[in-house]
């Protein structure tokens, strides 16, 4: 016999609930593509602040007629962008992204902020078990 919460015994029966639908729950990642996932956020967020600071020394070459910093920075800044480019292409094989969602990333990595926005979205998508 049912009992209702105040401990009386009843004669109805107790309804039954569904569970709430929602969005199902994502999938966990692989620790493979979460490590190269820790990579390209660090790779993202040097070649971002790396493109800057390249910006910052063109503005001295080109209005202050300082070529030295851009003779310097230049080539670490390409050496650094080499980098993101294999970081990139690794968490996208592992993740299994789209080529379209790849170039995205990659060409992000040559605009001035751009570098930040891309890696907030592959961060989202990433953790929520979505691809690019």
């Amino acid at each position: 016999m049912p009992v209702d919460p105040a401990g009386d015994i009843t004669d109805t029966p107790t309804p039954v609930t569904a569970p709430a639908a929602g969005p199902k729950p994502a999938k966990p990642k692989s620790a493979k593509v979460m490590a190269a996932f820790k990579r390209y956020k660090i790779a993202a967020f040097v070649v971002g602040w790396g493109l800057l600071l390249l910006c910052a020394t063109m503005v001295l070459k080109y209005f202050f007629d300082l070529p030295q910093f851009v003779a310097i920075w230049g080539p670490i800044h390409g050496a650094l962008f080499v980098g993101y480019v294999i970081i990139a292409f690794d968490l996208a094989y592992k993740d299994r992204w789209s080529p379209l969602g790849t170039l995205w990333v990659l060409v992000a990595g040559t605009i001035p902020f751009v570098s930040f926005v891309a890696e907030k979205q592959v961060q989202r998508k990433v953790l929520a078990g979505g691809r690019m």
